[in-house]
């Protein structure tokens, strides 16, 4: 592998907006997003439900309806804008370029359709394959994502396979025309933990085989943890925080991030120990909080929170940036956990 391509930029985000209209008011799903992405690596997207990690990798695909829909900024793929792209001029980007593993392969898949055909066809459309050439492929494809039988199960359909294969279909239907960029959009929902590790295991030993870079959209820092080279975490739809996936568990900024490390089970805590959550709701897109929007939930906020919006500041290095007037570290962070632990002493002790 040549350094050029090693550190070719894939992707490159800037100041992405994505609303939509609505009876209510104006949605802003996605508020002003940059990032960039190189060939090869992983980057993890991390937030709560509403917190438009999945309209962000739905936008940058153009995966959304035309109507209603109001996309600005720039999304530049291998150096060319294709925010501004048809439906029609997106046909040959998909498949070959860009792929989504769906969030729910049974809604996914066509359910009268058998799994062989669902995976010969964009083989067929795309890289202008013949019937045999397409299902000879499609069985290798299931072999690589590891579905035993494959032969057999070219002629089964979706629901006479189990969750786990169903997802691994959608992984060799994302991977069959050789993507160089690859969603995977809570890729283990409503699976059991075994099946989860597996998975994701087998994506991120594919993206390596491959050369080929992968977003992984989840609400689970534990997921990307040992998965991504970068972690973005989102919150009312913006970019909240930044960086390589070590320094951010290792140095995390943002009092959000903080709280979504906290609320991961653990298993050195003892048995039926109770989870920590973080409090309140997410905003209201339509009418988001004044200054900052995690700050009606945050434990450290202040006057300032409020009433000004924090901008994205660079910390010790210039690829870790984060959002926060107080952020983990500060003096007057600290400030606010004594105060928090005093309380909590206080409110044990007068139990």
């Amino acid at each position: 592998m040549s350094d050029n391509v090693e550190t070719e930029l894939l992707l490159e985000i800037s100041d992405l907006k994505t609303h939509f209209r609505t009876p209510r008011g104006t949605v802003r799903a996605v508020d002003g997003v940059s990032l960039s992405l190189e060939r090869g690596k992983a980057l993890g997207i991390v937030g709560e439900s509403g917190s438009g990690k999945t309209i962000l990798s739905r936008s940058i695909m153009g995966l959304l309806p035309r109507s209603g829909v109001i996309r600005e900024g720039s999304v530049k793929f291998r150096g060319q804008e294709i925010l501004g792209k048809s439906t029609k001029e997106m046909q040959s980007v998909w498949g070959r370029e860009m792929a989504m593993i769906f969030q729910d392969p049974m809604t996914s898949l066509n359910p009268v359709m058998k799994v062989g055909r669902q995976i010969a066809e964009p083989l067929m459309l795309h890289l202008g394959m013949n019937k045999v050439e397409a299902r000879q492929t499609a069985e290798k494809l299931l072999r690589d994502v590891r579905i035993p039988e494959a032969t057999r199960r070219l002629d089964q359909y979706p629901h006479e396979l189990s969750g786990g294969m169903r997802q691994r279909v959608m992984i060799a239907i994302a991977l069959a025309c050789g993507p160089t960029l690859l969603f995977a959009d809570e890729p283990t929902t409503a699976l059991d933990v075994t099946v989860q590790a597996q998975i994701l295991e087998l994506i991120n030993e594919q993206r390596r085989d491959r050369n080929m870079s992968l977003i992984l959209v989840t609400h689970d820092l534990g997921v990307v943890a040992g998965f991504t080279d970068e972690i973005a975490v989102m919150y009312g739809g913006k970019l909240v925080e930044k960086a390589p996936t070590k320094v951010l568990f290792e140095r995390m900024k943002m009092p959000y991030t903080e709280a979504l490390l906290e609320s991961i089970p653990r298993l050195d805590q003892p048995s039926h120990s109770r989870l920590a959550v973080i409090p309140g709701r997410p905003p209201d897109l339509v009418n988001p909080p004044r200054g900052c929007r995690f700050a009606p939930r945050c434990a450290y906020v202040r006057d300032r929170c409020l009433t000004e919006e924090p901008q994205l500041t660079v910390a010790e290095s210039p690829d870790h940036v984060y959002a926060c007037h107080y952020p983990v570290g500060s003096p007057e962070y600290h400030e606010r956990r004594v105060e928090l632990s005093k309380a909590s002493t206080a409110v044990g002790g007068s139990n």
